[in-house]
């Protein structure tokens, strides 16, 4: 007897059986994932070239540093650490900044620019759900990025620390006391804990709140995601004669309670003689009542698609 030709293909895909029902919403998110990385190259373009940029710049400054460590050494104070830490500090600033950037330009873009060039189309023709795609675009900003900074942050940071090692060995310097007093290793640790505290679940409102009005828009999505907090400000300070609005966005942005921790004592907000307080952080209200606006504007935002046509 013949089996027809498609008998299994459809056999395979068949989502009444047990392992595809089981496999299938993952995979579909992480093609959906994969779609984005796919359709949106500077997401990772961005941080690559920025962190190339940077190292061919500190090229140029190498054969400063065995100046550097020297005035380093004769501290009054003892051995001065920031002055050697400051360009390692600068490429990681550098990197989560336009990280950060293009987190909120794709956030306030994906879903309006899929109905501006009418791919929604397509992929509304497609068996997958908007909230699946909706979450998937989320886990860019959210996940995708940070992750994707911490990874270009360690390979050129540890890049940097062998070129100068070899700067230093050339001009008879201690190699050994670089790499102690640097403590990258513990630096690159405490460098993630603030990427996963802030920039994934800290800011995670702040990108949902960008892809509703995404979702939302028909037309300059950038100009409607500005407009109703800068109408919030103007409103209250003429009516109210306060600022607790312009507080609270300021509490979000800068970070929360883990940009108050009393370590810092420069402006970069990595150190490796930090404490950090996860339990305080989890502790506050302020983070979870975030994480709960973050995922109503994630639903708001998979409801409008389903209803949302091109422009």
């Amino acid at each position: 007897m013949n089996m027809p030709a498609n008998a299994f293909a459809q056999s395979t895909l068949d989502p009444d059986r047990p392992e595809v029902a089981a496999n299938s919403p993952l995979r579909v998110f992480y093609w959906c994932v994969r779609r984005e990385l796919w359709e949106s190259r500077s997401l990772y373009l961005g941080p690559l070239g920025i962190a190339g940029l940077y190292l061919l710049g500190f090229l140029f400054y190498l054969p400063a540093i065995p100046r550097t460590m020297r005035a380093a050494m004769a501290a009054e104070h003892g051995f001065n650490r920031d002055l050697i830490a400051q360009p390692f500090n600068y490429l990681s600033l550098a990197v989560m900044g336009i990280a950060f950037l293009i987190s909120l330009l794709y956030s306030v873009e994906t879903l309006y620019a899929e109905r501006r060039d009418r791919s929604i189309l397509f992929w509304k023709s497609m068996p997958v759900s908007d909230l699946t795609v909706v979450l998937s675009k989320a886990s860019i900003p959210i996940l995708f990025l940070p992750l994707l900074c911490f990874v270009i942050t360690v390979v050129a940071q540890y890049l940097m620390l062998m070129l100068s090692s070899v700067v230093l060995l050339g001009a008879n310097l201690s190699v050994a006391t670089l790499w102690s007093e640097l403590a990258l290793f513990r630096t690159l640790l405490m460098l993630l804990y603030h990427l996963v505290t802030i920039h994934m679940l800290w800011y995670a409102p702040i990108y949902a709140y960008l892809l509703l009005v995404s979702a939302w828009a028909r037309r300059v999505p950038l100009l409607w995601a500005i407009l109703p907090p800068v109408a919030i400000l103007i409103l209250e300070k003429a009516f109210f004669h306060t600022s607790f609005f312009h507080h609270l966005i300021g509490w979000r942005f800068s970070g929360g309670p883990e940009a108050q921790m009393p370590d810092l004592t420069t402006g970069y907000p990595i150190h490796p003689a930090m404490h950090p307080t996860p339990l305080h952080f989890f502790a506050t209200p302020s983070m979870w009542l975030g994480l709960l606006f973050a995922a109503a504007c994630l639903l708001a935002a998979a409801r409008l698609r389903r209803n949302r046509e091109p422009v």
